[in-house]
């Protein structure tokens, strides 16, 4: 008989990834946001329910539907630059209410492990790799990320608190800005990578760069993420850990602007949009606690991911 898991958040980017990676090893359960259709198409085998996970009584009947021996809360209120900046209460609102719900029933309902997808957004931009210890509470966080970042890192506590007072391990990641297939192409809502496949894709002679693109990111291909959460699942051996996944290296957006072009046969000419949204920060992660513990390191080239990205997107996504 197979190990149950549930799949928070299964038509996001996280979690469509990890219910195709897990879909012959779990008898999984998925939501989905008030409805019973999945955008990214249906997985056979699978069992999708509609829930607002923001909803207390709904998250218990979810959690009494069984016992799941694993759960990935990869749903999330979540969006791209220009949100994060116009509207972040409603990233901390909704984030901090689903996830207080979640914990909580996994806690209550003796889930065997529960693994939280954090960011990166609390750490100071640096010109180095940065560890889970590298961040401290006496930190300033950069301004458009203040409440998200805050929320970030009371949602990780969480994990760590009802690991202590319960049976369930719980693993937060810090992960780098992860891109794939089955990622959010709309300019309003995703991040760099998918942003510029999108505009490299569909432009004639102009690329539209937010800001002054004076700014880097730790960017991860989806495949090692779903590979790190497999090994955490497989390896940890605390009732909590926190953990960075990246790339350890941090690629200057203008750079994967260029290779995205040189990836699709298209040669463009900048343009600044000084108007728009922009978060000019570097963060870069050191992994080394998660090859240390777990095994695990990205293998992933950058431009083999951007390449199988861009190629998903012309396929599925134009």
């Amino acid at each position: 008989m197979k190990n149950s898991m549930l799949i928070c958040g299964a038509d996001g980017l996280i979690g469509k990834s990890a219910l195709e990676h897990f879909k012959d090893e779990y008898d999984i359960t998925a939501t989905l946001f008030n409805k019973t259709e999945s955008q990214r198409g249906r997985t056979e085998g699978v069992e999708y329910v509609s829930v607002d996970l923001r909803n207390e009584q709904q998250v218990i009947d979810l959690f009494g539907k069984k016992r799941y021996d694993v759960v990935l809360q990869a749903a999330a209120t979540t969006t791209g630059a220009k949100d994060v900046v116009e509207r972040p209460y409603v990233h901390v609102t909704d984030n901090t209410v689903m996830n207080a719900w979640i914990f909580r029933e996994a806690m209550k309902t003796s889930v065997g492990h529960l693994l939280f997808p954090s960011c990166t957004v609390m750490y100071q931009p640096r010109d180095y790799a940065q560890s889970e210890d590298d961040w401290s509470p006496l930190d300033e966080i950069y301004p458009a990320y203040f409440g998200v970042g805050n929320m970030k890192v009371f949602n990780e506590k969480m994990c760590d608190f009802y690991s202590r007072i319960g049976n369930t391990k719980f693993t937060a990641f810090r992960h780098s800005n992860v891109y794939g297939p089955y990622d959010k192409f709309d300019l309003d809502k995703c991040h760099v990578v998918p942003a510029f496949i999108n505009k490299v894709i569909n432009a004639e002679s102009v690329l539209e760069i937010w800001g002054q693109g004076k700014a880097s990111r730790d960017v991860i291909f989806i495949d090692d993420l779903i590979e790190f959460i497999d090994k955490c699942i497989q390896k940890q051996s605390g009732k909590y850990e926190l953990y960075n996944c990246g790339a350890g290296q941090a690629y200057p957006i203008l750079e994967l602007a260029k290779m995205i072009m040189a990836i699709n046969g298209k040669e463009l000419k900048f343009e600044f949009d000084l108007t728009k949204p922009d978060i000019p920060t570097t963060v870069i992660l050191n992994c080394d606690k998660a090859k240390s513990d777990l095994g695990w390191e990205p293998k992933t080239k950058v431009k083999d991911g951007l390449r199988i990205t861009s190629e998903w997107y012309k396929k599925y996504a134009r």
